[in-house]
């Protein structure tokens, strides 16, 4: 097989690609994805989309690589702000909540993920999510320590918050009916993580 023409290579932006096999591998799963058809998505063929990215693994890591780095960006940033830590915890939720309703296929794609046992969830949960989820709990242990609750289960509530968002984000025509039009993770996040104002 040659090479793929240098002007579909060029074309072939790897942000496109990306974007089409998020959408892919969120809608169909790891397993059923098929490369022709991301290709076609992102408006080219399977030699120049494989030119980029030699495999379904090495694409399927850089979807994942990109989406976890994107949500990290979002996260320091929010705990990064010269602001009171409850203002910092609230940033954090609302930077995710935001970042779920901008990349609805990130919440599908762990989703399929935590419940696949045929897809590559247990790598991906270990090398992208717990080192973000270790980052938010070392915040919290110490920017949060005599603000929040003394015996909050810190990672538990964090794991609360963050899978109601999770689930409410992928769970696409069911969201609204379900959740109802707004995600209330801050006013839950309020509740575990601080003691109640008398």
């Amino acid at each position: 097989m040659g090479r793929p023409p240098a002007s579909a290579v060029a074309h072939a932006t790897p942000e496109r690609l990306l974007d089409a096999a998020e959408q892919s591998f969120a809608a169909a799963g790891f397993g059923a994805a098929r490369l022709e058809d991301i290709a076609a998505v992102a408006g080219i063929r399977r030699p120049s989309l494989l030119y980029h990215y030699p495999s379904k693994d090495s694409l399927y890591a850089a979807v994942v690589h990109r989406a976890f780095a994107r949500l990290g960006s979002v996260l320091a940033a929010a705990m990064a702000r010269d602001v009171s830590f409850a203002m910092r915890l609230a940033d954090v939720c609302h930077g995710f909540i935001d970042f779920l309703a901008g990349h609805p296929a990130v919440a599908r794609l762990l989703v399929r993920e935590l419940v696949d046992a045929d897809g590559p969830g247990r790598e991906i949960l270990l090398g992208e999510v717990v080192p973000l989820l270790d980052v938010v709990e070392r915040f919290v242990a110490r920017e949060g320590r005599g603000l929040v609750r003394p015996d909050l289960p810190i990672r538990a509530a964090i794991l609360q918050v963050a899978s109601g968002s999770v689930l409410r984000s992928a769970s696409g025509g069911l969201r609204d009916p379900l959740w109802g039009p707004v995600d209330h993770a801050w006013t839950l996040a309020r509740v575990l993580f601080f003691e109640p104002k008398e």
